[in-house]
């Protein structure tokens, strides 16, 4: 697809980055097929056809309207028509530029600038856990809205961190929000790590990876959340550290972060090291294959869930492309974990901070994954994001938690 930019693109990063994305599409529509949006709403401009299409066109000079912007924000970035594009098409990169240009050209209303700054704020704000605990006190009381935003509470081996030293280590990241709201996926990646002989160590300057503040269009907001991971874990992996990986336990963290690369390119004082970052970081699915051999003979199953309906988070899927890899090892490990045999590949509609700005689609999402999941009739449903979880678990009484979590309770 060729593009003509219009002169206050020509030369911009933006500009020079869209197009180069923008040439390899040859719109065949093979996206539009796996967009979880265009199947619920059946408008071409809520595709990623139909997006790329009104993008193309303001780059080319054409009017911006608020009407673009929507459909815009309607994208949930789950990257589905990535895994679909036969041209190999970066359509998260595209979209999360399209949107940054139409918003500096769009002003928002001002309520919807009021949520995105409290979202962004609040949720990467020091003050956000003791928040969550007053939440969690309260819960009962609370409208079925903010209720179904506050997870019960923690138990109490959440707060129980492994204490032995082991020569292999790795850093972990431990999210803005999921120590607050779900604290024992830490841990239980911390313990079901020790056990296998690997230390968990956490920088304790590490913070949001930045895709709360870069999804909300507060780009510079997002870079300056990146340097100071980066300068969090830089002396502990420089010069040959001893620490083999970073690890992430919520796919949305590790896809942004696997991107620090791409995202600090342009920055001559973070490049190498943000590439480097980059190189360094791992699901926490893609130590499993390394984990099996050592854990096997510790697992205790006889009181643990072990049927299980695994739903793979759009950032683990396509995001980053790992596929396979937890239902596997899982199965190799004695679970019998199983995927939708309907749409395991569409989003459940959490989408990072989409369940707040977008609740009625967002909802319909989690309702038509939870109903491909039924037929599973399995007595845990798992995921590998702190955002699935929580949104899964408003629509069902079937425990919904990280697989980490499962595999700990068989070693405890």
């Amino acid at each position: 697809m060729q593009t003509n930019l219009a002169p206050q693109f020509k030369g911009t990063p933006e500009g020079i980055e869209a197009e180069a994305i923008l040439r390899k599409c040859v719109h065949c529509g093979f996206c539009t097929a796996t967009c979880p949006t265009y199947q619920l709403l059946g408008d071409e401009l809520d595709g990623p056809r139909g997006r790329i299409y009104l993008m193309k066109q303001m780059l080319e000079g054409a009017p911006v309207t608020r009407s673009t912007q929507q459909h815009l924000d309607r994208c949930l970035t789950c990257r589905n028509c990535e895994s679909t594009c036969p041209s190999g098409v970066q359509y998260g990169n595209l979209v999360e530029i399209g949107r940054r240009l139409v918003d500096e050209r769009v002003p928002r209303p001002a309520s919807d600038k009021a949520v995105r700054w409290l979202l962004k704020e609040g949720l990467t704000s020091p003050l956000f856990a003791p928040a969550m605990k007053l939440g969690q006190m309260v819960r009962p009381l609370l409208p079925e809205s903010l209720k179904n935003k506050v997870p019960g509470k923690a138990p109490a081996r959440a707060h129980h961190w492994p204490t032995r030293e082991h020569k292999r280590k790795v850093l972990m990241l431990m999210g803005c929000v999921q120590p607050a709201m779900m604290p024992n996926i830490n841990s239980a990646t911390a313990r079901v790590l020790d056990a296998a002989g690997i230390q968990t160590v956490v920088a304790d300057e590490a913070g949001c990876c930045g895709a709360i503040r870069t999804h909300l269009n507060d780009h510079e907001g997002g870079l300056n959340d990146m340097r100071r991971n980066i300068d969090a874990w830089w002396p502990l992996v420089s010069n040959g550290g001893a620490f083999e990986a970073i690890v992430m336990n919520a796919s949305g963290c590790g896809v942004t972060v696997k991107e620090y690369g791409h995202a600090l390119a342009g920055d001559p004082a973070y490049a190498d090291k943000a590439k480097r970052i980059s190189e360094l970081t791992r699901d926490l699915s893609e130590l499993l294959p390394d984990l099996v051999a050592a854990l096997k003979p510790k697992l205790r199953m006889r009181n643990v869930d072990t049927h299980l309906a695994f739903h793979p988070p759009c950032t683990l899927q396509h995001g980053q492309q790992l596929r396979g890899g937890v239902e596997t090892h899982l199965n190799a490990l004695g679970f019998n974990v199983q995927l939708a045999t309907v749409e395991a590949h569409l989003c459940c509609g959490s989408a990072g901070t989409y369940s707040v700005l977008q609740p009625q689609l967002a909802y319909q999402l989690r309702d038509r994954k939870l109903a491909n999941l039924a037929p599973l009739e399995a007595q845990t449903i798992v995921s590998a994001n702190i955002g699935c979880i929580q949104h899964l678990q408003t629509g069902t009484t079937t425990k919904v938690r990280h697989w980490v979590e499962v595999l700990d309770d068989a070693l405890a």
